[in-house]
């Protein structure tokens, strides 16, 4: 069994970002777990002067991170940029310098926003910060609409779901 641990930018109750990684796990293949991690909001700021003797919220998060096979990212784009509570969990993860949970982890990026552009930004911000964290990220992000994902959160166009099954499989390909 592969494990994929799902990351939201958004820390909403209803954020569309988690809907989309719910439906990931919805689709995901036979023999593989998608699992929709919940304690961001209480990853502390990032301080260096903490990173010897970190709290527990940042431990759970590097042991999940680092029990998974690989990552699925969702984030939706916040001025332009990844929202602060998710690249501060990678600002932890990525630390002590030389001893990142990250370095070798498969990450795959995908987003969603009101706009037509979709997270575009902010998928791109993501991107580069893993890599520079050491993660092996996919080459292609995928973007959504908010508009595509039901108001009601009762259903998802086929197409998007279908989506979210090719890039799992493109991801879980690559994972060796």
């Amino acid at each position: 069994m592969k494990t994929v641990l799902a990351l939201s930018g958004s820390l909403r109750r209803d954020s569309v970002n988690t809907l989309l990684l719910r439906i990931a796990q919805e689709q995901a293949p036979d023999g593989v777990d998608v699992v929709l991690y919940s304690g961001l909001a209480d990853v502390p700021a990032f301080n260096e002067d903490d990173e010897a003797a970190p709290g527990p919220a940042v431990i759970a998060l590097r042991e999940a991170i680092s029990s998974a096979d690989g990552l699925l990212l969702s984030t939706p784009e916040y001025n332009f940029g990844v929202p602060g509570a998710l690249k501060n969990a990678l600002d932890w993860a990525s630390r002590p310098y030389g001893d990142s949970v990250l370095t070798g982890r498969r990450a795959a990026v995908m987003g969603v926003s009101p706009s037509p552009f979709a997270a575009r930004q902010a998928r791109t911000d993501l991107r580069r910060s893993l890599a520079l964290a050491g993660a092996v990220v996919d080459d292609e992000t995928t973007g959504f609409v908010a508009g595509r994902l039901d108001t009601d959160r009762l259903g998802v166009e086929r197409d998007v779901r279908d989506a979210l099954a090719q890039l799992l499989s493109l991801q879980l390909a690559a994972i060796e």
